[in-house]
């Protein structure tokens, strides 16, 4: 359903297999220099979702969470895309300190899990993707924050 100004959209998502229906229709649609933030609790499906992106793109290799790495960094189909999970950061100088800004070059594409931890350190979102467990299945809210992250909504 989209919203009256549609910078944002919510679906459900019955199942796995929805989810990763709908990162398909993502990877279709995201471009080099893209950041999309992924909020939702622990098992809600952010790296699921991540994991459907890849799969779409060709990536044929083990995807897995990088909570302890915070840094997975994938080349597949001429794009490089980076997976950050910040769930472990303290401290948003962590960010900062690791070095991580250096990866926003403007050419790869990055998802971020929990990107409040970063603080004001990272670039803003062209697109925020929000989902919430429900009883039978999730919920995906979608808000495009930019033009880039408008026109990939209006895509999916």
């Amino acid at each position: 359903m989209h919203a009256p100004d549609d910078s944002r959209i919510s679906l459900l998502l019955e199942d796995e297999n929805a989810t990763l229906a709908l990162a398909s229709r993502l990877a279709a649609q995201i471009k080099p220099g893209m950041v999309i933030y992924l909020h939702g609790d622990l098992g809600a499906g952010k790296t699921c979702l991540v994991r459907g992106v890849l799969n779409a793109l060709g990536f044929t290799g083990r995807v897995k969470s990088p909570t302890y790495t915070l840094l997975e960094p994938y080349r597949v189909a001429g794009l490089d895309l980076r997976h950050f999970d910040l769930y472990r950061l303290q401290d948003e100088n962590e960010w900062e300190f690791a070095g991580f800004r250096d990866e926003f070059n403007g050419e790869s594409i990055f998802f971020i899990e929990w990107p409040q931890k970063a603080g004001s350190f990272i670039p803003p979102a062209d697109l925020e993707i929000r989902l919430d467990i429900l009883p039978q299945g999730r919920c995906a809210i979608i808000k495009g924050n930019t033009s880039i992250g408008k026109a990939c909504l209006t895509q999916l």
